[in-house]
């Protein structure tokens, strides 16, 4: 387990977790909750033979309380697919287009729906399909009914769609365009929607060589109406251009992550002919009430090719495959932690954190990672850990019988401590 930190009021803390099953890049990334337990799920991709054989169906599931991967039922296609979405909304997983790779370079646009249920861990039937097929598009939900498609490619070209999906009626409306211009079409971009506002960044112009894009835009709904959007531009991403990152915002701010300054194939080579692009270090903020745009360039993680990032609560996201420095693909996965968008500002709620004793053992629980510390009455340590979201385990037998003060400290807020009396 190894633990990085970004300084600064912008603080990130990156944690390695469990490895995937797999090395696999270009997947669909979301969270999940079966009840109140979080999940992570991860969908198609690109193995390490970064060819087009190599583009798979396989899915995967992370538990966020046992921090372990395991292997689901494959996406229920008929190829392998990059270049998808996932969304978790109301209860249920939708895995929209994509784009399949035939074996003579033929790119073709998916218009499909899957729909996966994290409850009866199965695949469902598909939903309607897509009107116009895309891959590489901004996706992202309002109000946990409706998922908005914006942009992308579309088998020959980018296109100014914005496609939006009602899981209720399994149904499909199409909203205002964007305008039709290399300033808002673009594939690879990415985006989130804060309130009745869309904000999306980066991604790719049409062009000879593709080139990525510093471009930030956003769509607001024109009196709650989701389908009535007013599209504008914005002033453009602080420093170089932005592609395949991952975005997901907290209350008034959206974030990205990752990503890369130059557009490339699914083979992480470059569009423009200079050869392989290597992932940036970076993160940039967008504070939509202050209007403010920071850029943090000494990230503790570098990874492109990513599509999604699994937002968990807690100021907790989390990161799963894509690409490494060198085009090397990840089966990495790393917890970014936030505690400024934790919900727990300036330690004046502390931070959950449950003592339980389970038979011969204590079960920690606690919403953040951190140090857990066990006490005896004289203030002797009787044990140190650091602790990741997953639930930890102290044997009881480990600690002296009687009075126990557990502490937990995240490092961010003030720390917390639980009492126990200890039984055999």
């Amino acid at each position: 387990m190894l633990t990085f930190f970004v300084a600064g009021q912008n603080a990130w803390q990156v944690t390695e977790l469990d490895t995937l099953p797999m090395a696999t890049t270009n997947n669909a990334l979301c969270e999940g909750f079966v009840n109140s337990e979080r999940f992570v799920y991860s969908f198609g991709g690109l193995d390490t033979s970064k060819i087009y054989s190599g583009i798979h169906r396989k899915s995967f599931r992370y538990n966020v309380s046992q921090n372990h991967w395991t292997s689901i039922d494959d996406v229920p296609d008929t190829l392998g697919k990059i270049a998808s979405a996932a969304s978790y909304v109301h209860g249920k997983i939708y895995v929209l287009g994509g784009y399949h790779v035939l074996s003579n370079g033929t790119e073709i646009s998916s218009n499909r729906v899957h729909i996966y249920n994290p409850v009866t861990e199965s695949w469902e039937s598909d939903g309607s399909p897509i009107p116009f097929p895309i891959d590489d598009h901004v996706q992202t939900v309002y109000k946990d009914s409706l998922i908005f498609v914006i942009g992308g490619w579309s088998n020959t070209n980018n296109v100014p769609h914005v496609q939006v999906y009602n899981v209720y009626t399994d149904s499909w409306t199409q909203a205002t365009q964007i305008p039709n211009n290399s300033i808002f079409k673009s594939f690879g971009a990415s985006g989130y929607m804060i309130g009745d506002t869309i904000f999306y960044a980066g991604g790719v112009s049409d062009g000879t060589n593709f080139l990525a894009r510093k471009y930030m835009r956003k769509g607001v709904l024109q009196n709650g109406d989701p389908y009535n959007i007013l599209w504008t531009q914005m002033d453009d991403l602080p420093g170089d251009p932005l592609y395949r990152a991952a975005c997901s915002g907290y209350q008034n701010t959206v974030f990205w992550m990752g990503g890369s300054a130059k557009a490339y194939n699914y083979n992480g080579i470059a569009y423009d002919g200079s050869g392989g692009v290597d992932p940036n270090k970076r993160i940039v903020h967008y504070q939509s009430v202050d209007q403010d745009l920071i850029e943090i360039n000494n990230a503790s993680i570098a990874l492109m090719d990513l599509r999604g990032i699994a937002k968990i609560g807690g100021g907790n996201w989390i990161l799963a495959g894509g690409m490494d420095t060198s085009q090397v693909v990840s089966n990495k996965t790393y917890l970014l932690h936030n505690p400024n968008f934790s919900g727990i500002l300036g330690g004046f709620q502390p931070p959950y954190f449950k003592v339980k004793q389970v038979g011969s053992r204590f079960e920690i629980q606690t919403e953040f990672a951190g140090t857990v510390k066990v006490y005896d009455p004289s203030g002797r340590l009787l044990y140190s850990n650091y602790k990741l979201l997953a639930d930890l385990y102290i044997e009881k037998s480990d600690l002296s019988h009687g009075f126990l003060l557990f502490l937990f400290d995240d490092g961010s807020n003030v720390p917390v401590t639980e009492k126990i009396i200890s039984g055999n």
